[in-house]
């Protein structure tokens, strides 16, 4: 049979607030268990060492973080205005360029411009959780994920949900001793997918809190056709969630980050946990009618200018 050619595009949410902190150094390998007189090792009971200090890692970032006024939940407000010339910059940056190189693993993008990528049609996101992560964890994610699939829908105005029939948009919540289970529902769900893609989830750095590969095919290489996100069931409850919020709206064409836009969950500066007024704007002018994929900027340009003058109310 011949293979399956497609295009991978990756995003990754890795918080740049790391570099203004004490990082502590790698846990050591994890000590193996001493084996009884005549008998197997006794397996260590609930997470292993590697995963519980991971937890420990991002629970101290999330505690830095929320001491500084960071992953702000309010969407924006009085003190982060701004103007339809905002939106159509940050629209440009935040759309038409990669944060890495398609194919390239965690090389950095080339930095020039592309063509518009998204859905054309319905995104069933299909929900998945490692054997590792507690049944409570699995009921508050499963609602969280639902619920901003809906929020997603309508932002964009496109057809978008959470389903277990047929889904194109896979969620794994898994930890670090659910990876071999995580690597082979990818392999099953991208049978043909090629190394350099896979080495992104076989090698997390913990830098790299959480990531969404999205995939095209090659006849049309601007339109996805599905994607895979990844989401560390280490996390806090919180970050978690910020997880959530950035790699799903990544996933559907939203895939670099500004440090000029504001508010945005698309900016490295961590201000903001939650998707914002301006993320759902870019949303909806993505999902125009009028925006096809393949667009570039040059073309896009005068529609996302008339789409802005033409939308009732919003920032003038």
């Amino acid at each position: 049979m011949r293979a399956k050619q497609y295009t991978a595009w990756i995003a990754g949410a890795a918080l740049a607030a790391l570099a203004a902190c004490d990082v502590p150094a790698p846990p050591p390998a994890e000590r193996p268990t001493a084996r009884p007189p005549g008998g197997a090792p006794t397996p260590a009971p609930g997470p292993s060492y590697d995963s519980r200090a991971l937890a420990s890692y991002y629970e101290r970032i999330e505690r830095n973080l929320l001491s500084r006024g960071l992953l702000r939940t309010d969407g924006g407000g009085p003190d982060t205005p701004y103007t339809d010339t905002d939106l159509l910059r940050n629209f440009e940056r935040i759309v038409f360029f990669d944060e890495y190189a398609p194919g390239g693993g965690y090389r950095p993008s080339s930095g020039r411009a592309g063509g518009l990528r998204k859905w054309q049609g319905p995104v069933r996101m299909g929900i998945e959780f490692g054997a590792s992560v507690p049944r409570d964890q699995q009921v508050q994610d499963r609602n969280t994920i639902t619920a901003y699939a809906n929020r997603l829908s309508q932002a964009a105005r496109h057809p978008i949900s959470a389903s277990t029939r047929n889904p194109n948009f896979h969620v794994l919540v898994m930890s670090e001793d659910d990876r071999a289970e995580g690597l082979a529902r990818i392999r099953q769900m991208v049978p043909d997918i090629d190394p350099a893609t896979m080495g992104i989830f076989r090698s997390m750095p913990r830098s790299i809190h959480c990531l969404v590969v999205a995939f095209s095919g090659k006849g049309d290489p601007h339109t996805y056709t599905q994607a895979i996100a990844w989401i560390r069931a280490e996390h806090p409850p919180l970050m978690r969630e910020s997880c959530v919020h950035e790699e799903l709206a990544q996933g559907l064409g939203l895939a670099d980050d500004s440090p000029a836009a504001r508010p945005s969950i698309f900016n490295d500066d961590d201000e903001f946990a939650w998707l914002t007024t301006q993320d759902e704007e870019l949303l909806r002018l993505l999902y125009s009618p009028d925006l096809r994929p393949g667009m570039t900027p040059d073309q896009a340009r005068p529609i996302i200018r008339r789409l802005l003058d033409e939308r009732a109310g919003g920032p003038v």
